[in-house]
């Protein structure tokens, strides 16, 4: 059974259209398995259909209907589906298609992304910029759970700093989620935690770092090398700098929860 994204745009809005398209697509035997608005006035379905040939025929006939206009059929991706269930296609940089964006009024979308790219089987390098505090780490493990996913911070400041020198028992399982914050990794002296993060990063499983761009100073790793870039902002006009963020991952009495120096384990 084949999947498919249409989208269309309404030229002539009258009662009943939308009733006249489900008839047709009845008719053709594809099967609406979601329907919503997407942006600029558009609407997307997501479809079954068991002989594509169908789909097929649904273009035809609808490329001669004044009515609407169909601007998008194929098989879907996961901003087809995410645009679908939230009424909205999310924002992907002009210049660089890997990279995505989002407002803390969007978490919920968010999440939902994350926990997409979660349930993808095999290596995959995510990661998020945003000022302290905007939600990163919260968003990554509500998209583990989402995607029923267990979460391993190999470096953090959520709770306290903390730095992971090993792993133990199931830790090292492909199916987890491995998180690790760029700022404190990068400037972790300890050879042990550098080790089990280039571990990690060969092991076929999903990554998501936090600050990619720190992380990436003075490694052996690039930009280049990540999947997806999440950019997360309070506000679509805040910039996203690293001179306050590495000045309190510099100060011993700057942890999330009132100071607790670094924890190694």
């Amino acid at each position: 059974m084949g999947e498919w994204y249409v989208e269309y745009e309404v030229q002539v809005n009258r009662p009943g259209l939308l009733g006249d398209i489900a008839s047709l697509l009845g008719m053709l035997r594809v099967n609406i398995t979601t329907i919503n608005g997407v942006d600029g006035g558009h609407r997307g379905m997501l479809v079954r259909t068991e002989n594509d040939d169908q789909i097929k025929r649904f273009e035809l006939i609808a490329s001669t209907m004044e009515t609407i206009q169909v601007k998008k059929i194929r098989e879907p991706k996961l901003r087809d589906i995410l645009a679908v269930r939230h009424g909205r296609y999310i924002q992907r940089d002009l210049d660089d298609r890997k990279t995505f964006r989002f407002v803390r009024s969007e978490l919920g979308v968010l999440v939902d992304f994350m926990a997409e790219l979660f349930k993808q089987d095999g290596h995959k390098l995510i990661g998020i910029r945003g000022m302290p505090r905007v939600g990163k780490t919260e968003s990554v493990v509500a998209a583990s759970v989402c995607a029923n996913k267990k979460w391993i911070f190999l470096s953090s400041t959520m709770i306290k700093q903390t730095v992971r020198s090993n792993l133990a028992g199931d830790e090292f399982s492909k199916d987890n989620i491995f998180i690790l914050d760029g700022i404190v990794t990068r400037k972790s002296g300890d050879e042990r935690h550098m080790q089990l993060v280039r571990e990690m990063m060969n092991m076929p499983t999903i990554k998501v770092v936090e600050h990619p761009d720190m992380f990436v100073q003075h490694s052996e790793y690039d930009v280049e090398d990540f999947d997806y870039i999440i950019e997360l902002r309070t506000d679509p006009d805040e910039e996203i700098t690293y001179e306050m963020m590495e000045k309190n991952n510099m100060d011993p009495n700057s942890g999330a929860m009132g100071g607790f120096g670094m924890f190694n384990f």
